[in-house]
């Protein structure tokens, strides 16, 4: 075999096998971090990877790692996937659940708007990982709501939460997941005090701007193959303010049945 036929294959299996690079659905593409296989048990592999984020500098304060210790990864993960390893991962129906790098950020980003009795909205909540989080910061006297689109991944967020430590809080009703359009939000419990897309719109649905409270943030990724995470703050007086923290790539904000074609 030619020589460089042979590297090129050999780079090939390279990149397939070892290399994780979080540049699909939920990859922040200025933060690239591989992780490797840990053989000990899921809840010291959690903890190893909150651990390895707090080096990188994805999570920054104690309240943040605090969470994500609490509420495993891996019980939100599909069995055949490895949880604990910064990448993205298919849940099934054309969807993922982001990876751990951007959960971190997204939570860091909206920890001031996530105390106990604030609500919070989860849009495109897919496995239910990060509603649960939400609604561990924001207690029993808080709400935190996830919407999904697909049925089958909500009935299979619920079974989720109910092995994790946000059972109870599942239980309280403090924390519920909706089969609902997540463009639209969910006006039943607005306004809310920090919002979280977990999928790409063109532009920043008007309803959920409008279901930001005044004080309130929100986090989502806006823009088509180009996209960047948009942070946006509703002032006291309802102005809106935008910034852009980092460019990333995610599935679009788009209809269910957008979502399944070809599924």
């Amino acid at each position: 075999m030619d020589a460089k036929i042979l590297v090129a294959l050999l780079a090939i299996v390279f990149l397939k096998f070892f290399w994780v690079v979080p540049i699909w659905t939920g990859g922040d593409l200025k933060n690239k971090i591989s992780w490797h296989f840990w053989t000990r048990g899921s809840a010291d592999k959690n903890n190893v990877l909150v651990e390895q984020l707090k080096q990188y500098g994805v999570i920054k304060t104690k309240k943040v790692a605090e969470v994500m210790e609490t509420i495993d990864r891996g019980l939100f993960v599909p069995d055949g996937n490895s949880a604990y390893i910064d990448s993205p991962m298919p849940i099934g129906y054309n969807a993922t659940i982001s990876a751990p790098h951007m959960h971190g950020t997204c939570l860091e980003l909206l920890k001031e708007h996530l105390q106990p009795g604030m609500h919070a909205l989860d849009v495109g909540s897919g496995t239910g990982y990060l509603t649960a989080c939400f609604a561990m910061m924001v207690g029993l006297q808080g709400r935190a709501v996830g919407v999904e689109h697909i049925p089958e991944l909500v009935a299979s967020s619920i079974e989720n939460v109910k092995r994790s430590a946000a059972s109870s809080l599942l239980n309280g009703g403090s924390l519920s997941l909706h089969v609902a359009d997540g463009r639209q939000g969910w006006p039943e419990q607005a306004p809310y005090d920090a919002i979280h897309v977990g999928a790409a719109a063109e532009k920043i649905p008007q309803p959920l701007l409008d279901q930001l409270k005044p004080g309130g943030r929100m986090v989502i990724p806006v823009g088509s193959f180009f996209q960047d995470l948009q942070v946006v703050d509703k002032k006291l007086d309802g102005s809106i303010s935008i910034r852009s923290e980092t460019s990333v790539r995610y599935v679009p904000l788009t209809s269910r049945a957008a979502q399944l074609q070809g599924f």
